[in-house]
């Protein structure tokens, strides 16, 4: 089974090994929108459905239904009487597929989220069809994807009632990675370099939807203003239709990002009470877990502080891009991102948003440091005591003996150490050696888009890594 997809050789070779196992397989799915679920199973199996179904957004159960009967009408060819449950309609599934040719009978349920709408019962029938029927055979490949991640993760890999344990595998299919990003540019003939490929990763994360709509022959900068800011452009309205596809009171959800992308660093679960005007309790915990599900946010623990430290960061570049940019944008200036390039605004964000690039790509940075077989843990520091103030972006606490201390530097040019910049990296790792007392070699490494220029001063750096360095396999 051949496909065009770019990357994802995990997942396809885990999708080839659950087609040729000779046993029936229940398998989950999921990942943020846009993120390429439905192109990845298509690709992966193109003829070999017997059954694919979508779920609609946004109806009721009667129309799921009346929708489930057309699509097996349309498969079979032949007459359906519209089921009144979905008990009824997992019936009528079971008695096509029996009559299938094919050996091995791939059923699709896309955007399976959906399915399920207030008292529809479509979870226990779901059950009821995978236990009573499905898992007893020998030749079912049942396959739920969705983009609701925190459904899938609840009702399905994590479900206490009849699904317990019943899922034969799960796939969490991640947006690209950098090195994906350009595999597939070049796959479509867009010429950007590498620089332009990260700034592009910093509006819209790796989501290939969003890359699908890049012209070729426009430069970013064109891309961008024609696709976010034009009234017409595709990914006008994308925030909004995201987080609304993603979360039930999705107000909510919108509220704490929104207060998330104003504090780089991340905010406690109390200041996001306050400043998104959200009581604590059952439901910011709900929130911030469907989040973190959705690799909207992390939750993190600075090195060296307690649990009780905890911190929520945002850490999904398009989420950031937008209220640093467009909800800025009041007078609907169609060019609007050209306009701001080289501004105070522009130069903030690309600080902020190059930091989140290199959290999303640790794995990179360990293998272009050569550490990748080295047991390591990734967090983030800051001080409570240094005058002036000290935080380091990155840290690697290894357990060959070294802790990494890591400046991340978003510049269009050789960054320059300068004099007193080298005083602030001296006060931050004596801070750091002050407040954590670990017995560890301390390294001070740059990670910066275009390199560190050597300086008398420069030498305070350990090692340095480049741009290049996230393009790392």
């Amino acid at each position: 089974m051949k496909s065009n997809v770019i990357g994802r050789e995990l997942e396809l070779n885990r999708l080839h090994e659950i087609y040729s196992s000779g046993k029936s397989e229940f398998i989950a799915i999921y990942g943020r929108r846009r993120v390429g679920k439905t192109f990845l199973v298509r690709e992966t199996f193109k003829d070999k459905f017997c059954f694919e179904i979508s779920g609609l957004a946004n109806v009721k159960t009667k129309s799921q239904l009346l929708n489930f009967s057309l699509t097996l009408a349309k498969t079979s060819g032949e007459e359906q009487k519209p089921a009144e449950n979905w008990l009824e309609a997992f019936s009528q599934l079971a008695d096509y597929v029996e009559r299938c040719p094919q050996k091995r009978k791939v059923l699709f349920f896309d955007e399976v989220p959906w399915l399920d709408t207030p008292r529809s019962d479509f979870l226990p029938a779901f059950e009821h069809f995978w236990n009573a029927w499905a898992s007893a055979r020998k030749d079912i490949v049942l396959i739920a994807c969705g983009s609701a991640t925190s459904w899938i993760i609840n009702n399905l890999i994590n479900n206490h009632g009849g699904l317990h344990n019943r899922l034969t595998a799960n796939i969490f299919l991640k947006p690209f990675t950098l090195l994906e990003c350009e595999k597939y540019l070049k796959s479509q003939k867009i010429a950007f370099n590498r620089m332009q490929i990260a700034e592009c990763y910093m509006i819209m994360g790796g989501i290939p939807f969003y890359l699908s709509k890049l012209k070729r022959g426009n430069s970013l900068a064109q891309n961008i203003d024609n696709l976010f800011f034009n009234k017409n452009g595709e990914l006008h309205n994308e925030f909004n239709n995201l987080y609304a596809a993603l979360f039930r009171k999705s107000e909510e959800y919108v509220k704490v990002v929104e207060a998330l992308s104003k504090k780089g660093k991340g905010l406690s679960r109390n200041d996001i009470e306050k400043s998104a005007k959200i009581s604590g309790g059952g439901t910011l915990t709900k929130i911030l877990k469907n989040l973190e599900y959705c690799d909207f946010i992390r939750k993190y623990n600075s090195f060296g502080h307690k649990k009780r430290d905890t911190l929520y960061q945002l850490i999904d570049p398009f989420t950031l891009f937008y209220f640093q940019f467009i909800a800025k944008n009041e007078y609907n200036n169609e060019h609007f991102w050209t306009n701001s390039l080289d501004t105070p605004l522009h130069n903030t964000w690309a600080s902020f948003a190059f930091e989140k690039l290199a959290l999303l790509h640790t794995a990179e940075i360990k293998c272009a440091l050569g550490i990748s077989g080295i047991q390591s843990a990734v967090s983030a520091w800051r001080s409570e005591k240094s005058v002036p103030a000290a935080q380091i972006d990155l840290v690697i606490n290894r357990k060959d003996g070294i802790i990494n201390l890591i400046e991340v530097k978003f510049s269009t040019k050789p960054f320059v150490i300068t004099r007193s910049y080298e005083e602030n990296l001296q006060n931050k790792i004596s801070a750091f050696k002050d407040e954590n007392s670990t017995g560890k070699a301390v390294h001070l490494l740059f990670l910066t888009t275009k390199g560190v220029k050597q300086n008398r001063y420069s030498g305070i750096i350990q090692k340095e890594l480049t741009l290049n360095g996230l393009f790392n396999q």
